[in-house]
């Protein structure tokens, strides 16, 4: 098991890693629109909150040595099922080979982000 951890992604805010690389898969956090040269959140729409997830996301599978196309799996998290279609513009810009994905509404997520997704790509 490798723990995989970039700069180019924000850092944990917690007790977890950025992602976990075994037996050929990787195991992404979930990743929510924190700037990682900011430090924080730096978007307000639901479109470009989605479009630095998805950045994120890009960068911590580089640094698995893996890519979008790898995704086999997404979870995601809205904080206003509203946004749902605009959130899905966004996501399928990014998430091409359109992997399986289960989408949910939740009552809060952390630092006051509109969405978050987390992923497992094979590598």
């Amino acid at each position: 098991m490798k723990t995989i951890h970039t700069e180019k992604a924000p850092a944990a805010v917690g007790p977890y890693s950025q992602a976990i690389h075994t037996s050929g898969t990787v195991y992404l956090s979930g990743q929510i629109a924190i700037d990682p040269a900011a430090g924080k959140i730096v978007a307000t729409t639901i479109e470009e909150q989605a479009e630095q997830c998805c950045r994120n996301i890009e960068a911590v599978l580089a640094a698995a040595d893996t890519d979008m196309e790898h995704v086999v799996k997404t979870t995601c998290f809205l904080a206003d099922i509203a946004d749902f279609k605009a959130f899905n513009e966004v996501y399928a810009k990014h998430f091409v080979s359109k992997p399986a994905r289960s989408c949910v509404a939740v009552k809060n997520l952390p630092a006051g982000a509109l969405c978050e997704i987390e992923a497992i790509a094979i590598r």
